[in-house]
């Protein structure tokens, strides 16, 4: 077997992941999924991006030297332990060792994912891979910096006094910070979104300015270019077509994220990668919103079968927090995991194995 191309092969991985993903979720209730299953997964997603963006996949030497799939079960374990420490320091922390984990520690968690995004591939690692010349430690820094900035904004941003008659509701863990807490998670990811909106063109147009592509310069461009459209989008969404905040993250920046997903890492930008820009990123953006929509709309008809009925709108969002969850919390990081640290095997077979699998075939 010597593999599958693109775009089959991202189709069936995809296909697999997804099947994988439903079925997990299908394992716990509304109420144990949206709790610490979601809540830990997203914990995973800041260390799959120093693996992968930082790291290059090149560390730890252990794991990444080691033939699949011991390869990526050793990278997925790398990932799970640090993820299970991060959420111990964060429940206790942050979540006041509250059982099951309140809607505070689980924001939190979701915003830390966006405040890595932002390190890891805006500004590329800055300061940090600058000033820190070993790349495991460089990597840890940046993981620690993250959470750190992450609770920074989130004591000043986040309020929950919306749902204080709410019995989830944890005086003591609201920061009762300058903004609701949800309009604050609804633009982060609309925020992320701009940033996926970006790598759909290749970074283009800072790529036609040199100076543009250095750090710290294009981190700053792109992070004000990000809040200013994706503030935009919220603002044209929530206020001026007046969308309910939540119903607009998942009708908007979340599936467009998980299109992105499919196009860019699973599909590996197979589609329109003869096209130039800007014209190749306008056909991935097309492609991202329609076929994450998709998506969007395959979870929501399976989401009866696979966790039961659910509440829709406020104030319980039930049907929406698990469309979220199930999309990001879950999928996508078993997307990840499976196209970077599994480097989709066995669909995919690697150069050695495929030298080897011949030369024992003559």
């Amino acid at each position: 077997m010597s593999g599958l191309k693109q775009p089959v092969l991202g189709i069936l991985a995809t296909a697999l992941i997804v099947a994988v993903s439903l079925g997990f979720i299908s394992l716990f209730t509304f109420g144990q999924f949206s709790g610490w299953v979601a809540t830990f997964l997203l914990c995973v997603i800041p260390m799959e991006l120093v693996m992968g963006v930082t790291w290059g996949l090149k560390q730890p030497g252990f794991a990444a030297q080691r033939p699949q799939p011991l390869r990526g079960i050793l990278f997925s374990l790398v990932a799970l332990v640090t993820a299970a420490v991060v959420a111990l320091v964060h429940w206790t922390g942050v979540g006041g060792s509250v059982r099951p984990p309140s809607p505070m520690f689980t924001q939190c968690m979701i915003a830390s994912v966006v405040v890595m995004f932002t390190m890891a591939i805006m500004w590329g690692g800055w300061p940090f891979t600058a000033l820190i010349k070993n790349p495991i430690a460089a990597g840890l820094t940046i993981l620690v910096a993250c959470y750190a900035i992450n609770y920074l904004l989130f004591r000043i941003f986040f309020n929950y006094g919306f749902m204080a008659d709410a019995p989830v509701y944890q005086p003591a863990q609201d920061p009762q910070g300058l903004f609701n807490a949800w309009h604050c998670v609804v633009l982060y990811v609309t925020y992320v979104a701009v940033m996926f909106l970006v790598l759909c063109f290749d970074l283009w147009p800072f790529t036609k300015s040199p100076g543009l592509m250095k750090q710290p310069v294009l981190g700053l461009v792109w992070t004000i270019a990000a809040i200013l459209i994706g503030g935009g989008a919220y603002y044209i969404g929530v206020k001026v077509m007046h969308m309910d905040a939540v119903d607009f993250m998942v009708t908007v920046p979340i599936p467009f994220i998980f299109g992105t997903i499919f196009m860019l890492n699973m599909l590996q930008g197979s589609l329109f990668a003869k096209l130039t820009q800007p014209l190749k990123g306008v056909l991935n953006t097309v492609a991202a919103a329609v076929l994450g929509s998709l998506f969007a709309l395959l979870y929501r008809g399976l989401a009866p079968v696979v966790t039961g009925k659910l509440a829709s709108g406020p104030p319980p969002y039930q049907s929406e927090i698990w469309l979220a969850s199930a999309m990001l919390s879950v999928t996508f990081p078993f997307l990840v995991a499976y196209a970077d640290f599994f480097t989709m095997w066995p669909l995919q077979r690697s150069k050695a194995e495929r030298a080897m699998e011949t030369t024992t075939g003559r």
